[in-house]
């Protein structure tokens, strides 16, 4: 009885497989790896990374020999240059050495005789020393310090005069429109805050409106201008101002000029007129600084005719070169007291 009824039980209960028409799958067991697949795994990992090793040492070495290298070419080169350095300067070193100076020179503005003026004194200063020995930079600048002629205290000056006599007169010079009526103004200005009194002498009678752009400054500036009608002499105009300061008892009488042409030989003896008339303490010549070589002649023809005792470069603010004050004093052997824009 019990055994139809086992029959039956097995029959109910089938398995997947079995209703699916298909054998009983084998069962896989699980193995591991054999022990000499795991061998060679690790013998393979292994080398590769003694190769990488290897690779990395020799990347290193290649990276140590070139800054080595480039370190022993460092050494070989401070050694040549040391070399170099011990040599003395010879002419022909020089003449190569001052060729480039010379052009960047002329083409600021630095007259023909300066440049030469300079070679001569480097020269001097330079051949036959060791490289060593010299400071290229620093002898230039001395001998440009050399050319330059050292600028007086014109506040000094202008006590030292009033403590014999009074007043203390200056006139202004130069070419027409270099900016002698401005710079006058300034002058004063300077004056007046220092704690001098000061007139001013309108003695540019020929150029239209001058009387009037002084008279502008003289008004702003609160000061006294003596004047006369345009065609005047302007050696009578400086004249009565020197007379009216005596009066007054005013300090400084600053002369204005009509501009003129160094080669202008009428005008040139006017101005030589007017400074031997009224006989200044100081007179100044005011020129441009952008006009270059052309300032240095129209100093040299000013200072050939009257006696010149200090340049007024203006508008220096334009100008980038600066070769034209350096030449200008040198060829007057006078010093630049101002420099104005």
């Amino acid at each position: 009885m019990f055994k139809s009824l086992r029959e039956k039980l097995k029959s109910w209960i089938k398995k997947p497989h079995e209703e699916a028409g298909l054998e009983e799958p084998v069962k896989t067991p699980n193995k591991k790896p054999p022990v000499k697949i795991l061998k060679k795994k690790k013998e393979k990992a292994k080398k590769e990374e003694e190769k990488k090793e290897e690779e990395f040492k020799e990347a290193e070495k290649t990276e140590i020999q070139e800054i080595a290298e480039s370190e022993l070419s460092k050494t070989e080169k401070a050694v040549s240059r040391f070399n170099w350095f011990k040599k003395k300067l010879t002419q022909e070193k020089f003449d190569e050495l001052f060729e480039e100076l010379q052009l960047i020179l002329l083409q600021n503005n630095t007259a023909y005789e300066v440049v030469e003026q300079l070679r001569h004194s480097l020269e001097q200063k330079l051949i036959g020393k060791n490289f060593s020995e010299t400071n290229l930079q620093e002898s230039l600048k001395q001998s440009i310090e050399e050319i330059l002629q050292n600028p007086p205290d014109i506040i000094k000056e202008i006590k030292s005069t009033l403590s014999a006599k009074s007043p203390f007169v200056a006139i202004f010079v130069g070419i027409n429109g270099s900016g002698k009526t401005t710079t006058i103004a300034k002058i004063a200005n300077l004056l007046l805050k220092k704690g001098f009194s000061v007139c001013l002498a309108a003695a540019d009678t020929f150029r239209a409106a001058s009387i009037e752009q002084l008279q502008k400054h003289a008004d702003n500036l609160k000061v006294p201008l003596i004047k006369k009608d345009y065609g005047s002499d302007p050696a009578s105009v400086g004249f009565d101002a020197i007379a009216y300061a005596k009066k007054h008892h005013i300090d400084v009488v600053l002369i204005d000029t009509a501009g003129r042409m160094q080669n202008q030989e009428s005008l040139m003896n006017e101005v030589e007129k007017i400074v031997r008339v009224n006989k200044p303490d100081m007179t100044l010549f005011v020129g441009e600084s952008i006009t270059g070589n052309d300032a240095v002649e129209q100093a040299r023809k000013f200072a050939e005719k009257i006696p010149i005792s200090g340049i007024i470069l203006s508008k220096a603010d334009v100008d980038e070169k600066g070769g034209t004050a350096l030449s200008v004093s040198y060829i007057t052997k006078k010093p630049i007291l101002f420099i104005g824009s």
